[in-house]
């Protein structure tokens, strides 16, 4: 790709994935900013959210369009509301994010450099927009295979009560 091109998607553009029982769009990915940096527009459904990991690779920020968040590290439990920022930096701080409310969580999320989008495309299972399916049963077969796809793309999982 070329460096000096305009990239431009429209609303409707990027795949739409079911990770974990949310749904992420992949807005921007590493192939087209040649592994700069990837985006990713999620809605995280009640009670969802991905469970404890780590990255130390890449740094992964989230900016909170609509809804809320209980974001957990090792060290402290945030509640990130409508206009909150959030940024895990490189270095591999575990952490998770759950929406305990009663109404879909919309988020802004960007990794540097890319992968995330890699990995949630192999994990993933295509849906339309705005479509939620159930998260997968997570039986031990089921939690080695993520832990061993996690690992291909420089990410740690982490069980379910890890952080609390």
């Amino acid at each position: 790709m070329e460096t000096n091109t305009l990239l431009t998607v429209a609303a409707d553009q990027g795949p739409h994935l079911s990770v974990v029982g949310d749904t992420y769009r992949l807005v921007i990915t590493g192939e087209q900013t040649n592994g700069a940096y990837a985006v990713i527009d999620m809605l995280i459904p009640p009670n969802g959210g991905p469970g404890p990991h780590a990255h130390p690779n890449f740094q992964e920020s989230f900016y909170v369009l609509d809804g809320e968040v209980e974001v957990k590290t090792e060290s402290e439990t945030y509640i990130a509301r409508k206009g909150s920022f959030l940024n895990i930096p490189t270095g591999g701080m575990v952490h998770c994010f759950k929406n305990k409310s009663d109404q879909v969580a919309h988020l802004w999320c960007m990794v540097v450099p890319a992968g995330l989008d890699e990995f949630f495309q192999e994990i993933g299972t295509p849906v339309a927009a705005n479509t939620f399916l159930p998260p997968p049963p997570m039986g031990p077969d089921d939690i080695k295979r993520l832990e061993a796809i996690a690992q291909k793309y420089g990410q740690q999982v982490f069980p379910p009560d890890y952080l609390g």
